[in-house]
């Protein structure tokens, strides 16, 4: 499955499946204005938008907000969140790796885990620093993983790989931002904005997991993925004692906050 039909099967669930809380995103909303030094017109773009739960904030905050997605679904989702479009918010159904906008036009640019999803990352951040507005930022950002949650997902990728037929997927390229912007005069500071805990039972994360909410559930067939889930709810009884067994770990926001010297 490609991925546009991927995150367009997904687009409803998206939000109830990830860890990201309106709550938080005020929390990194608040730090972000600051650390950009917003003003009443200050512009922001975020390629790879999807349900607009990053950026949800600065729209409702009267902030005039542009994002790209190659999702349909995930941008109406993005506008059911509002009733509607609201005129500070404009959304662009498009390759967020080609960024179809004019040079020097925004003071913000926002990406949140998503540079390893474009095919080339050197010429997505060329665009980048094309619609870029001379001493705007580039914010770098991403939510990681809370560590109890990722294990759960590494023991099914462990169950996933025995039996599967598909062949496997290309190695991840390396990725080095701070060196691309740091060659070319970019100053850069780091931050963990926020952490917080977050909790799933065993039962809920199975549930996530059956209606094939991430990318790891559409690497294999339907009957192999049907096989290795069975298997896995086998595992997780004896492992973690019960379905109702709550997991909690922390997970954190951070940002890589790029801006020319």
């Amino acid at each position: 499955m490609s991925q546009f039909n991927y995150y367009d099967n997904i687009a409803a669930i998206y939000d109830q499946t990830r860890w990201m809380s309106e709550s938080v995103a005020e929390e990194v909303a608040d730090y972000i204005l600051a650390l950009v030094h917003a003003n009443p017109d200050t512009s922001f773009l975020e390629p790879g938008v999807g349900t607009g739960l990053n950026v949800l904030p600065l729209v409702k905050r009267g902030y005039s907000v542009t994002g790209i997605d190659i999702s349909q679904e995930m941008l109406n989702q993005f506008r059911n969140k509002l009733k509607g479009n609201p005129e500070n918010l404009t959304l662009i159904q498009a390759d967020a790796s080609q960024l179809p906008l004019p040079g020097a036009s925004f003071d913000v640019v926002l990406t949140v885990h998503m540079v390893h999803t474009v095919s080339h990352w050197q010429k997505f951040l060329g665009e980048v620093e094309r619609v870029l507005k001379p001493g705007g930022f580039y914010l770098n950002a991403q939510w990681i993983t809370p560590p109890a949650r990722m294990e759960f997902e590494h023991y099914f990728k462990a169950f996933l790989a025995k039996g599967t037929h598909t062949p496997s997927s290309t190695p991840s390229q390396e990725i080095n931002v701070e060196d691309y912007f740091g060659q070319k005069g970019y100053r850069a500071n780091y931050a963990v904005v926020k952490k917080w805990l977050v909790s799933n039972t065993v039962e809920e994360l199975l549930g996530f997991l059956q209606a094939r909410a991430y990318g790891l559930c559409w690497r294999s067939s339907d009957k192999e993925f049907e096989r290795a889930l069975n298997k896995f709810e086998t595992f997780c009884l004896g492992h973690y004692g019960s379905l109702k067994t709550e997991i909690s770990s922390e997970a954190q926001f951070e940002i890589w906050a790029y801006q020319l010297s």
